[in-house]
């Protein structure tokens, strides 16, 4: 039996990091690499909340692209974000630790980010009849 307490817990981090990213870039905020991770952040618990809706394998796992891939066994339809995961899923570790690469982000990418964040968030919510 699913525990609807623990999927409006995992919506509610969903929430909270998605509102903190959202906020940040408003005001203007230049930390684009923080705002983009709190956006990856964002969409991998609205996916792991899916998952723990309709208790699908829960794996302890970052990889947006895997956590879709759970998804779209109960609910094929959402294949349609596999573009959005795919460019949130490089702000994990991008943005978490050095790398040997230029991580530059623009307010362009971060607004990309965004609205990748957000077809996530809407989606996921619409499929589980929450607000």
């Amino acid at each position: 039996m699913v525990d609807r307490e623990l999927v409006q817990e995992w919506l509610a981090k969903a929430d909270d990091d998605f509102q903190f990213a959202l906020t940040n870039f408003k005001e203007g905020k230049t930390f684009f690499s923080q705002i983009c991770f709190h956006l990856q952040q964002s969409a991998e618990k609205y996916l792991k909340s899916y998952i723990v809706a309709y208790e699908l394998e829960f794996r302890k796992i970052h990889d947006l692209l895997l956590l879709l891939k759970i998804c779209m066994s109960k609910e094929p339809s959402l294949k349609q974000l596999r573009g959005d995961c795919e460019y949130l899923n490089t702000y994990y570790v991008e943005t978490r630790y050095p790398v040997h690469w230029p991580t530059r982000l623009s307010r362009d990418d971060t607004e990309r980010a965004l609205h990748a964040a957000s077809r996530i968030r809407d989606m996921v919510k619409e499929k589980l009849g929450s607000p």
